[in-house]
């Protein structure tokens, strides 16, 4: 965040991957999804983006690449986002994604690290992308049964920002749930506001297929490393299956965005999310006392 005057500031982020669903055009609209999510998170509006393309110009059609870059630019359009330019260079392997700016007041900024003890974490995303994409890129899904996962992806978290705002005071931090999965960015969160967490297993949002596909084996390599990095921090309840601890340590790709409200002011807060059409409006747990970084999943 750059401050710019009194009254505004300027947010900038920057996302691209590789593509994680085979129709182009939704590949370029999720990566776009993605991209804004930062400003979002933050409590920004955005501004203004500019595209990052990798493509194999030998052995892909550039047809595709229009349709990746017209993915990116109608979610651009529905942001209220400028597509200003940007750069390409020719890669062995297709990426894309979007530098985006966006624009939030100083005072009203809203970050990781004001979290507070007791506060109440609301989820606005079902969890389970990484292992649906995965099961898909393996043959064990088809692109009919991750068809709710890419218009997830696919949707902005203009919202959930709006619902966020909507509440003045009460939303205390937030951040967006990417790659570092759910645990993974709770944990930041915690580190952050030196607190810890308690977690309801049962009460986080999953796509419908994810846990049976997350048995078949369908687990990306970033979910596993998230694991073997988190596992210290994590205490599980003997009762959480196997499917489900996989699932929160999923790495998720333009997920939702968890956020840390006062307790008399969730209610209020789901509610507008309701409103708002948000893919998932769930609270999940609450923040306490304890070793900051430190999760129990109940």
């Amino acid at each position: 965040m750059y401050q710019l005057t009194p009254d505004r500031a300027i947010v900038a982020t920057v996302d691209f991957f590789t593509p994680i669903v085979d129709d182009a055009y939704d590949f370029g609209r999720i990566a776009a999804a993605n991209a804004f999510s930062d400003v979002y998170a933050m409590g920004g509006t955005p501004l203004l983006a500019l595209n990052l393309v990798g493509w194999p110009r030998d052995t892909l059609p550039y047809e595709l690449l229009g349709d990746v870059l017209r993915g990116g630019a109608d979610i651009a359009k529905e942001a209220g986002a400028f597509v200003l330019g940007g750069h390409s260079v020719d890669d062995p392997e297709p990426k894309y994604g979007m530098v985006a700016i966006g624009e939030v007041h100083p005072h009203r900024v809203i970050t990781l690290a004001r979290a507070r003890a007791g506060d109440a974490l609301v989820l606005t995303k079902p969890i389970g992308t990484g292992v649906l994409t995965t099961a898909l890129k393996r043959d064990l899904a088809t692109p009919a049964e991750i068809s709710a996962a890419v218009t997830s992806m696919a949707t902005l978290n203009a919202g959930a920002a709006r619902a966020m705002r909507a509440t003045g005071g009460g939303v205390h931090a937030a951040t967006d749930v990417t790659g570092f999965g759910l645990l993974g960015h709770l944990r930041n969160m915690l580190t952050a506001s030196g607190l810890a967490a308690e977690l309801e297993a049962a009460a986080v949002p999953l796509f419908s297929n994810a846990v049976a596909l997350a048995e078949r084996g369908a687990i990306p390599g970033g979910s596993k490393r998230n694991r073997d990095t988190l596992s210290p921090d994590v205490k599980f309840g003997a009762d959480v299956p196997e499917a489900i601890r996989v699932l929160l340590f999923d790495a998720q790709t333009s997920g939702g965005l968890l956020i840390a409200v006062d307790p008399d002011r969730a209610g209020a807060l789901i509610a507008t999310l309701e409103r708002e059409g948000t893919p998932a409006a769930a609270r999940i747990g609450r923040l306490t006392r304890g070793v900051a970084g430190t999760i129990t999943v109940s």
